[in-house]
């Protein structure tokens, strides 16, 4: 059997509210503001992968922390871009 990659998708929104312990119609706002994008199904079913899982938690942290869903797209982005950088340092060999 294949392994899964982390960015594929596969819980249902009730099984990912509960895992990241928040409601549906959070994580279908949290979608409407762009913070995260998960697969679809032919027919247009959620369905959320491990990657989406840390994000959905990162943003509860931040949400913790007082931060507004505009601040947390802000920290998101940067934590993102922050991120390919490190990863491009490390490819081109530079420390």
């Amino acid at each position: 059997m294949a392994e899964r990659g982390a960015d594929v998708g596969v819980y249902a929104i009730s099984v990912v509210a509960q895992l990241v312990g928040t409601g549906p119609q959070n994580i279908r706002l949290y979608e409407r503001k762009g913070l995260l994008t998960p697969d679809r199904t032919a027919g247009g079913t959620r369905q959320y992968s491990d990657t989406d899982l840390v994000v959905l938690r990162r943003i509860s942290e931040l949400l913790d922390e007082g931060l507004n869903l505009a601040g947390v797209a802000k920290v998101l982005e940067l934590e993102a871009a922050n991120a390919r950088l490190r990863a491009e340092l490390k490819r081109s060999g530079a420390r």
